[in-house]
């Protein structure tokens, strides 16, 4: 019975309005080169700090100079802030689902009634 109710929560999330802005802001984002490229540049300078950070060293002041110059072009363009919003929504989304599983094993731990399906 959970494995069912746990596929119905499921599709009805994949049906969701805030699911369905995500899905395809991030589609949008997928296919805009610039902001992909963008991303790909930044991930790769942060892998390299990473690997200065795991060493002991501190990234280089041009290093950190490079990632706020990415990070404030990508935080400009329109997919990418489509993108972001979209996900701070399905985010309050989940969380409010949660919520409710997690009041309703509250109230289900309490009751006297045993359900088998």
């Amino acid at each position: 019975m959970l494995e069912e109710k746990a596929k119905e929560l499921g599709r009805l999330i994949g049906q969701s309005p805030e699911y369905q802005a995500l899905k395809r802001s991030s589609e949008a984002l997928n296919e805009d080169r610039e902001s992909v490229a963008l991303l790909q540049q930044m991930e790769k300078l942060r892998g390299e700090a990473q690997q200065l950070i795991q060493r002991g060293e501190n990234p280089t002041a041009e290093m950190e100079e490079q990632l706020d110059s990415m990070l404030e072009k990508i935080q400009s363009q329109t997919a990418y802030q489509r993108a972001v919003a979209a996900q701070e929504n399905f985010d309050k989304v989940m969380l409010r689902v949660n919520q409710w599983i997690m009041d309703g094993m509250k109230k289900g731990a309490t009751s006297s009634i045993i359900t088998l399906g």
